[in-house]
């Protein structure tokens, strides 16, 4: 019995053994992360800030802009044609080499006709007898030597022996391929003693001057669109280079799969340098030009919230305007305060002054401040600033990355980005 007694007296006290090494543990524990955490502390509050970022600016300024219309489109001949003909036979002759300028009617190749012209010339020789027999029945018949039935047999067969003529002659014109128009023929690789079949392409004829360019717009612009307005055109086979024409027809009809206009533009060629088939950048002036504020693009961050630039101001600007937005929230801020706002704003007030103090900037450091801008179009190297810069506002052109508001920089302007409305390209 006694025994009992004493095993229930232990079990208290085995419980408290156990509470006492918990809780001994769990102090230790909480000593070991105090320490580590102070450590911590100390290293961060060591730290030196980060060096300013480097970058280059430049100066929000206005230029007179251009409103234009862009479009990729395809360039197309005048006139052009892949010639044939509609006769097979033998050919006896090729009057041209690849990349003739040809005129309106020469003959370009011709077949053996040899049959066809004896055929013709017995033709004109039963015509020119008829004929004959002709003016001896109209003098007879006013003799009254033959009928009226007569002179009107010799008529008739009068008209079909020159018909039988007529006929022939186009039978040896079909044996001549001749030029529809004046132009630059293309690459022909037929030569004399070759069989063609009929509808068998010979060569392609060209004319180049002036040259059409074919390109399509969506159908918000037709508004701006009107015959006779100045297009460039820019090849990336003539890199440098830009061609102008006119706006020559638009389509009255609109593509009810894409809902796009097909426009179409004259350029000259007098040099002939610009190809049937060729892809063109076109740009199409609309409306007079304007007053923008442009930025290198490079100077705006496209975000999904939006696009921004960073202005730079000094320390002081940067602090002064800060507070003025502090101050502006200040109702929105106390419709959602705690209990005891007071309290609350003297405990963040007095962490962020100790903030400041550790991370403290001379007033006349330069820093940047995040601003919220909005586009209207680019053109070469720049874009048109309509809301959120003022003239004469330097913004950041390169070296945004790692940049935040209030992030201190270094200006170096040595190295430049892109700022040129009709850039050309460099091949080095």
């Amino acid at each position: 019995m006694q025994t009992r007694v004493e095993r229930n007296e232990r079990k208290p006290s085995t419980t408290k053994r156990m509470i006492i090494m918990i809780v001994a543990v769990l102090v230790l524990i909480g000593a070991i992360v105090g320490i580590k955490v102070a450590m911590v502390m100390h290293m961060i509050a060591g730290m030196k800030p980060p060096p300013p970022s480097v970058v280059s600016t430049a100066k929000a300024k206005f230029e007179d802009w251009q409103p234009a219309l862009n479009a990729v489109g395809s360039l197309r001949a005048v006139r052009g044609a892949d010639l044939a003909l509609d006769v097979a036979g033998l050919v006896t002759k090729v009057n041209l080499k690849s990349g003739d300028e040809v005129k309106e009617g020469q003959v370009l190749l011709q077949l053996r006709d040899s049959e066809d012209v004896a055929q013709l010339h017995q033709l004109e020789a039963a015509a020119a007898l008829a004929s004959v027999t002709f003016d001896r029945a109209r003098q007879q018949l006013a003799a009254q030597a033959i009928s009226k039935a007569d002179y009107d047999a010799a008529a008739a067969d009068l008209k079909a022996k020159q018909a039988a003529v007529q006929q022939q002659q186009v039978n040896v014109s079909k044996k001549e391929l001749r030029a529809p128009f004046s132009g630059r023929a293309g690459i022909i690789t037929v030569n004399p003693g070759a069989y063609l079949n009929s509808g068998t392409t010979i060569v392609t004829v060209q004319q180049l001057d002036p040259i059409f360019v074919d390109f399509h717009l969506p159908q918000r612009d037709l508004a701006a669109l009107k015959v006779g307005q100045k297009v460039n055109v820019t090849l990336d086979a003539f890199k440098g280079k830009t061609f102008e024409g006119t706006l020559s027809a638009i389509s009255p009809k609109i593509d009810s799969d894409t809902r796009n206009v097909q426009v179409e533009a004259s350029v000259p060629n007098p040099d002939k340098v610009l190809a049937p088939g060729m892809f063109a950048d076109v740009n199409v002036d609309v409306g007079g030009a304007e007053r923008r504020l442009t930025l290198p693009q490079t100077a705006v961050v496209y975000n999904p919230y939006g696009e921004t630039v960073y202005l730079v101001k000094k320390k002081a600007d940067f602090d002064k305007a800060q507070a003025e937005n502090k101050a502006a929230n200040a109702d929105q801020n106390a419709a959602g305060a705690k209990a005891d706002p007071k309290k609350a704003d003297a405990k963040d007030a007095k962490k962020d002054d100790k903030k400041d103090a550790k991370n403290a900037l001379p007033p006349d450091q330069l820093v940047v401040q995040q601003t919220f801008v909005t586009t209207d179009g680019t053109r070469g190297d720049q874009v048109a600033i309509v809301k959120g810069l003022n003239e004469g506002d330097e913004v950041v052109t390169s070296g945004q990355v790692k940049l935040k508001s209030g992030s201190p920089i270094t200006i170096d302007n040595s190295v430049q980005p892109a700022n040129s409305p009709n850039p050309t390209p460099q091949e080095h």
